[in-house]
Order: C-alpha cells, then structure tokens, then sequence
C-alpha cells in the first residue's frame, strides 16, 4: 500500500532531487496543481497567471517513511517563512504549499506546521490546501538535476542544498 504526497518548496528541480533521495519514496514527479488553467505548460506557470504552484508528486511507502517524516524534510529543506519565493527565485509558482490528500494528511500537517514556526520564530507562510488537480510537467523536467548535473543553477543552488540535506538526513537516504 502507498500513499501520494503533493508539496510545493520552491523550484521543482531542487524539491525533486531531495525526495528522490529518500528511502521509501518509490516516485517523485514534478508537476503544478492549484490553478485555473487546464494542462499548463511551464511558460505559462511562469507568466505567473495561471495560479499553478511547481509541486512535487510523492508516492511513498508509508511503512517505511511516514508523512511526518516527509513533511520535516520538506521543511528542513526549504525556508517556509518566505511568501512566494525562495533565495533568487520570485513569484507565485514558488510558494512554500502542502496539498494534503487525506483529513489525516491535513492534521499532521497542520501540526508540523505549528511546530515549525515555534522553532523558528517567525510566521510560516506555508500554504495548506485540499487536493487540486495535479498536471505533470513536460519530460525535461523530470529528474532533471540528475541528468543537468552541470547546468549552472544546478551547481550553485540544488547541489550545495542536497549537500546540506544528505549530511542533516543521512539514515533517511536510500542507498
């Protein structure tokens, strides 16, 4: 038995290269949800007029990773206390969201959420939504930090980041 988790953290690039790492995810794909617009493509998500947010599509084992521990990853690994961005990129798709899949998934959620910004401090502007339609984006997106290792913001941003996580996580990491 799996469940799905849909989770926005910023670029789909990063966000995707994170949970593919993880044990007992058994697929991550990028994708938008929350909009208006019937199968966008990425310039249009971009146009920042469509009201897609870039998400990540988890199917995990929940017998092996549980959504809790997914949800501290998630926060671990991108900062929850931005509206609508993270580090240089800026705008509406980037926004930190969690589309919970189940009245289960919302409560867990909403905790994590709390517990969070007591940690941090400061408020969590976290988005937490009922599931929308979930629209996969175009196959060049697709595990594309393992295919671009090379390419520039893969280097400056991702690498540096799943650096940092395979350090905080590493009992967590599949082999």
């Amino acid at each position: 038995m799996t469940e799905t988790a849909v989770l926005g953290g910023g670029c789909f690039w990063c966000t995707e290269s994170v949970f593919l790492s993880l044990r007992g995810v058994i697929s991550v794909t990028p994708g938008y949800s929350g909009g208006h617009l019937e199968n966008p493509s990425y310039e249009q998500v971009c146009s920042k007029t469509t009201g897609h947010i870039e998400v990540v599509r988890l199917v995990f084992d929940p017998d092996i990773i549980d959504f809790e521990t997914i949800l501290q990853v998630f926060f671990a690994t991108h900062d929850p206390s931005t509206l609508d961005r993270q580090g240089g990129d800026v705008g509406p798709q980037y926004a930190s969201v969690i589309f919970y899949q189940s009245a289960q998934q919302q409560e867990t959620a909403q905790k994590l959420i709390e517990q969070v910004q007591a940690e941090l401090g400061v408020p969590v502007v976290t988005r937490l939504l009922p599931a929308q339609k979930f629209w996969p984006a175009e196959s060049y997106h697709h595990n594309y930090y393992a295919l671009n290792p090379g390419q520039g913001y893969c280097q400056v941003v991702i690498s540096p980041k799943l650096a940092k996580f395979r350090k905080r996580y590493a009992e967590l990491l599949a082999v």
